[in-house]
């Protein structure tokens, strides 16, 4: 397998098609892919339809985990690229970049690739999940691409980039090294803490608070925390919670 390859998965978001599934594992085994990560499908991954269009990658389908969200699919991994084929509202400032370009980035550290469903692609929500964002060139007569067709055309460049890594570009933002960069699991829980923080000081509201998260969260990921800034944070929210409710350093402890 490529060096760097074993570090990414492959992550379909809801997938509705047996036969994309299928078909996501065979071109994934064709570039040395192997790390696929179904969240909540939509369909039987394991059946004949899934199998008949795998052929020789069975192995693959059959090593692919389940799991119910997105934030779960992508534990313990550092970067997530998301794949779209629309601006970002939520994020007007963030590049939609071309797969040749973007993807060698992930090479780096335990990495996740994310598509979305075959119907509506990803949400806004499910997009703030990534750093960085994806877009596949194509004729403007006809843009749409099939989501087997997307995933094959982003492992192909993720497997050139391997045979030819002078063709990669650096990554845009000096990020700590591997050992000291936090999850984004753990992005995750620093920004469910935050939540939880400003709601109880009244800074956010209710009935706003999941947009304004967005942004929040991808301030966190953009940043590329190292595991000893986002404990900083961490302690900052705690102090917070102690001078508001004088809550014990055990109760604090609870919110990890």
């Amino acid at each position: 397998m490529g060096a760097g390859l074993h570090r990414i998965r492959i992550v379909l978001v809801e997938p509705a098609g047996p036969l994309n599934i299928g078909s996501t594992a065979r071109v994934m085994k064709n570039m040395g892919l192997r790390n696929l990560v179904l969240v909540n499908p939509h369909c039987d991954p394991l059946g004949d339809e899934a199998r008949q269009m795998a052929v020789h990658a069975a192995d693959v389908l059959e090593a692919a985990r389940q799991v119910e969200t997105l934030s779960q699919a992508l534990k313990g991994c550092f970067r997530a690229i998301a794949t779209t084929a629309r601006p970002r509202d939520a994020a007007p400032a963030v590049p939609l970049e071309s797969p040749r370009s973007a993807l060698p980035w992930l090479l780096e550290m335990p990495s996740a690739l994310i598509f979305g469903p075959e119907d509506r692609g990803l949400s806004n929500a499910e997009l703030n999940y990534a750093q960085r964002f994806i877009t596949i060139p194509s004729s403007s007569d006809y843009p749409s691409l099939n989501l087997a067709q997307a995933v094959a055309v982003c492992c192909y460049e993720l497997y050139q980039s391997v045979q030819s890594p002078a063709a990669a570009s650096p990554p845009p933002l000096l990020a700590p090294a591997e050992a000291d960069l936090a999850p984004l699991d753990a992005i995750e829980r620093y920004v469910t803490h935050l939540s939880s923080v400003l709601l109880e000081i009244g800074y956010l509201y209710p009935h706003t608070a999941p947009s304004r998260m967005q942004k929040f969260r991808q301030m966190a990921l953009r940043s590329q925390l190292s595991s000893s800034e986002l404990a900083l944070l961490r302690g900052i929210l705690r102090q917070v919670e102690w001078a508001t409710h004088q809550k014990t350093p055990a109760e604090l402890e609870k919110t990890d």
